[in-house]
């Protein structure tokens, strides 16, 4: 008996490391396409464009994070639960795509005309529905039923070659600053090749595909997603809101949005590269509940976190002037900012992937909305005492990063008492 659950146990760890060398492939080869064409970028655009692109970026992210709605997080625990039912996967996947599409019509008509009604934003309409479009037909893809189901392969496959098709694509055609619309036109191209592809692989190999369903469906999604979607607004909300204050409140310092735009870049470059392993660590911690696993995780991970940080701090002003000599001081805003990158992996952990094994996600979503109190709290206060610059919005964002992971740590160690090793094993 010892041994065979022994054998499962071995089998779900071995899922759980495979997915998430998986992940860590798909954020390895898209970070060094970042490295690679990032500085070819910033060279062509200059510090102004590459801001004024930043700018157009961060207010699509507010777009994808509305269209996705918390499903990544509601749809991949239901999912998880209900793997080896297909029709109700099925119904899952129509009914939240009902979702999405009703949310990207919402948020075409939003975009468009704050696009036509804000002066700043003249004269950015083209370039922002090029972005609206990639961002719209990413957040329409169903990743939730991959993480769910626990087969990541086809996702990093997928991303991979949209990648490299965007990479070239801008390595080609990007000649000069008026070609800022190449980047987000190829980026849009790329995903609505892959949205069919991926559509077609859910067909084909797992055998879910659109089908009837009623309102109440889609409501009871909505309804299931609301607290997550707030959380990850919230999220949003604060990491991108750095970006929009320094491009309205100082509009004479064009330039600070390209030198912030770089640093913040590099900051989601390194979040992403450590957020496979949160990602991989949620559905199997819904299922699985091992505590154990995520001290081993973070024993072996985090001090490399630290010994890179530290080496990051030190060449920074070198290495941002990569990107173009005239990027050279956003390596001290990225100074300032490394803070986040130190504890964003334990944070990520602490968040989803524990406190809903622990029965408590609405504590995850909490945390969150504390951090945006706070950071607007910070902001406020940067504002009245006219201290708004890239390098205090940087600071504000590792300290409103900073008290989101304490808030799940002493909710953590407040119910404690639950941290015990799963000793349950799926049949």
């Amino acid at each position: 008996m010892f041994s065979k659950l022994k054998k499962i146990k071995g089998k779900k760890e071995a899922t759980l490391a495979w997915n998430t060398f998986m992940l860590l492939i798909l954020n390895f080869t898209t970070q060094l396409l970042q490295a690679i064409i990032v500085p070819y970028e910033t060279n062509i655009l200059g510090e102004v464009n590459y801001g004024v692109l930043a700018v157009a970026m961060k207010v699509t992210l507010y777009v994808q994070v509305l269209i996705d709605f918390g499903f990544i997080l509601s749809a991949t625990e239901e999912v998880s639960k209900h793997r080896d039912d297909h029709h109700r996967l099925s119904v899952i996947m129509t009914a939240i795509t009902a979702c999405k599409l009703m949310l990207a019509l919402f948020s075409l008509v939003v975009l468009s005309t704050l696009c036509l009604a804000l002066p700043k934003w003249d004269g950015r309409l083209g370039l922002y529905l090029a972005c609206y479009a990639g961002t719209t037909l990413n957040a329409l893809m169903p990743d939730y039923l991959y993480r769910g189901l626990e087969k990541l392969t086809a996702i990093t496959v997928r991303t991979v070659l949209i990648r490299l098709f965007t990479f070239g694509g801008i390595r080609l055609m990007l000649k000069s600053p008026s070609d800022l619309w190449i980047i987000p036109t190829l980026t849009a191209i790329g995903n609505a090749i892959a949205i069919g592809a991926c559509f077609l692989d859910a067909k084909k190999r797992l055998n879910v595909w659109f089908c009837k369903i009623s309102l109440q469906d889609v409501l009871t999604r909505f309804r299931k997603s609301a607290v997550f979607f707030f959380s990850r607004f919230a999220s949003t909300m604060y990491s991108t809101m750095n970006t929009l204050v320094l491009d309205s409140v100082a509009p004479s310092r064009s330039r600070d949005n390209g030198l912030y735009g770089l640093a913040n870049q590099l900051m989601d470059t390194g979040k992403n590269a450590v957020s496979p392993i949160s990602d991989s660590l949620y559905p199997y911690m819904v299922k699985n509940h091992d505590y154990k696993m995520v001290k081993k995780v973070l024993l072996i991970v985090e001090p490399l976190i630290i010994a890179f940080c530290s080496i990051v701090f030190i060449v920074a002003p070198w290495f941002c002037s990569l990107f173009g000599s005239g990027f050279r001081d956003a390596g001290n805003v990225l100074r300032v900012m490394l803070p986040t990158a130190v504890i964003i992996l334990p944070s990520y952990i602490c968040g989803f992937p524990m406190l809903t094994s622990m029965g408590l996600a609405k504590y995850a979503n909490y945390s969150t909305v504390f951090g945006s109190v706070i950071h607007v709290f910070n902001l406020t206060l940067l504002f009245l005492t006219h201290n708004i610059s890239m390098f205090t919005l940087g600071a504000a964002m590792s300290v409103a990063e900073f008290m989101i992971f304490a808030y799940r740590l002493v909710v953590i160690w407040r119910y404690r008492d639950r941290l015990k090793e799963n000793t349950h094993v799926d049949s």
